[in-house]
């Protein structure tokens, strides 16, 4: 594998096409190599259409960059995937590595189509990143060099540490001061699993050796130099995914660290910045993008809430990607939930201005149940193809597919419950399993909504979508008939990403207020409205109710009956 600080920038920062010589504009430099930022001032424009900014969109599969121009157009993009590492059921790491690697050839890619429309390397004005969050990568301080690969916010190796750390004396406070509950998806369970069962991890942080972030950390810790420049940094959104963070504060609390048995003497943690900063993120050390500033850094699902400009509270969007996540937001106090919801912060778009909260419903399989369907039982070859197959049947023929592959998430928070599929008879086929998978995906994201319209007093209108399975029509559909609400699919899909940029161009001053992007993103927004009744709704949602029940309990069922035996004695 190539180191990512030797890959070849030449044929895009150097191109030699006469075309491209022609509209490359040499910057003005500082003493410190940076660009000035009078000539910055100098060559913006009020034209919206002639100012762009770059977004790194780094996901669970994979990683993407785009170039929009601040209408929220994107004119230039590259994605490409990585390696998935699963050792063991139910364990799932990344090559820290592979990531960011996977980040400089989606720039290089994407600024050759940014060069061939004639633009110029510094027309790109800031770049903002938007990662999977909760996973977690622990790396050598002095070296750089990663300890151990990433583990991914889908492992569920920690399920039995987590029945111990509920049996811990101050557990059932935590979710008061981080708004998250004690699960296998927090960063810091994985980190107390790692400390105690990683030696190169345990001997770094005995020897204070040991940084910590999430993956936005690592990238902009790489982007900026590494172990030269030692950048580490993290934002508001990503830092409140740990359970490191006082939701109030927005500072790592010392009784969340003690709990976990985390000394902060011995590992490095990153400070805690707005969601954009025009100074806190630092600059693109080496590639095509050297120089250009990074000025916003928010959680992937953070960052898909500002995409669709859900600015207003009580409002909500929902996207559907690997897993399916659901923010609400409820202002600028946070809301502890009391119906299963995980409390996080929606956004802070700058030093000057207030966080903004969310209450967040998360459905560990959503785009993945598709993948399922094609990488493990043949289905299709194409995970497009899913719509197609469910359009072959009119409904899932009475079959219910709990997709518990790593437990069930929020509202139920059932750790070991794994997939189950009900209502199986000799006349079901492919396509009422595909459409059982698009459904589960939408059963769950009506728990959510039950969920948060008991936390917030407040009945959702109309629910905003993005991600993979929200191209279905089918799905958004049969989601609009699960929930009895309007669904909202912006014609442009790419809502997470454009959350970044909205984000990084609050830093720089593209817009000031949140009124100047009303109309971001609006243009030929499709709405599917509920066609079935409340009563049929509520029957099928009965239905799933009762399968989800019929789940628990399959996880090393062998364990729970131990446990049984040592109670018993």
């Amino acid at each position: 594998m190539r180191n990512p600080f030797e890959l070849d920038f030449a044929s895009v920062d150097g191109d030699s096409e006469p075309a491209d010589e022609a509209i490359v504009i040499q910057p003005e430099e500082t003493n410190d190599g940076n660009r000035s930022l009078l000539q910055d001032e100098e060559r913006r424009t009020d034209d919206l259409k002639e100012r762009f900014i770059g977004t790194i969109d780094q996901g669970t599969t994979s990683t993407r960059f785009i170039v929009f121009d601040c209408t929220g157009v994107p004119v230039a993009t590259y994605q490409t995937e990585f390696r998935q590492i699963h050792e063991h059921p139910g364990w799932h790491e990344h090559d820290p590595y592979e990531l960011v690697e996977s980040v400089y050839i989606c720039i290089e890619e994407a600024m050759k189509s940014f060069l061939a429309l004639g633009h110029a390397k510094f027309d790109i004005e800031a770049i903002g990143i938007t990662s999977q969050r909760e996973t977690i990568i622990i790396w050598d301080w002095e070296t750089g060099e990663p300890l151990h690969n990433a583990i991914t916010w889908t492992d569920t190796r920690t399920v039995e540490l987590v029945r111990e750390l509920k049996n811990k004396a101050g557990a059932d406070d935590l979710v008061n001061i981080c708004g998250l509950p004690l699960s296998t998806y927090p960063s810091s369970v994985t980190l107390r699993w790692m400390l105690d069962n990683l030696p190169d991890v345990r001997s770094a942080y005995d020897e204070g050796r040991a940084a910590f972030g999430t993956v936005d950390t690592w990238l902009i810790y790489n982007l900026n130099g590494g172990p030269r420049n030692k950048r580490l940094v993290t934002d508001v959104t990503n830092a409140s995914r740990t359970m490191f963070m006082n939701l109030e504060t927005l500072q790592y609390d010392d009784r969340l660290l003690k709990f976990f048995d985390i000394d902060r003497n011995k590992i490095r943690l990153p400070d805690i910045l707005p969601s954009s900063d025009r100074e806190g993120f630092g600059e693109v050390a080496e590639g095509p993008l050297e120089g250009v500033r990074i000025t916003s850094c928010l959680g992937d699902q953070a960052s898909a809430l500002v995409g669709h400009c859900a600015f207003t509270p009580g409002m909500a969007k929902n996207t559907y990607g690997t897993g399916c996540f659901l923010l609400y937001n409820v202002g600028e106090k946070p809301v502890i939930s009391k119906h299963g919801l995980l409390g996080t912060v929606g956004f802070q778009l700058g030093r000057d201005r207030k966080p903004v909260y969310a209450l967040e419903g998360s459905v560990a399989v959503a785009g993945s149940g598709v993948s399922f369907l094609m990488n493990n039982l043949g289905f299709f070859r194409d995970s497009r193809k899913v719509s197609d197959l469910a359009a072959t049947v009119p409904d899932s023929g009475g079959c219910v597919f709990v997709t518990a592959f790593s437990g069930l998430f929020a509202p139920y928070w059932i750790d070991d419950a794994q997939g189950t599929i009900f209502g199986i008879t000799q006349h079901t086929q492919r396509g009422h399993i595909a459409r059982a998978t698009m459904d589960a995906a939408c059963f769950q994201t009506k728990a959510i909504l039950d969920a948060m319209e008991m936390d917030s007093g407040k009945k959702l209108t109309e629910l905003a979508v993005d991600g993979g399975m929200s191209n279905s029509d089918i799905c958004m559909q049969t989601q609009a008939d699960i929930i009895q609400i309007p669904v909202d699919r912006p014609a442009m899909h790419e809502t997470t990403a454009l959350g970044a940029a909205i984000a990084a161009g609050f830093a720089i001053d593209v817009w000031k207020d949140f009124s100047d992007l009303k109309h971001m993103n609006r243009a030929n927004t499709a709405t599917f409205k509920p066609k079935i009744s409340k009563k049929a709704s509520a029957r099928l949602y009965k239905t799933w109710s009762k399968a989800v029940e019929m789940s628990r309990g399959w996880k090393d069922p062998e364990s729970h009956d131990d446990d049984d035996d040592d109670e018993s004695a």
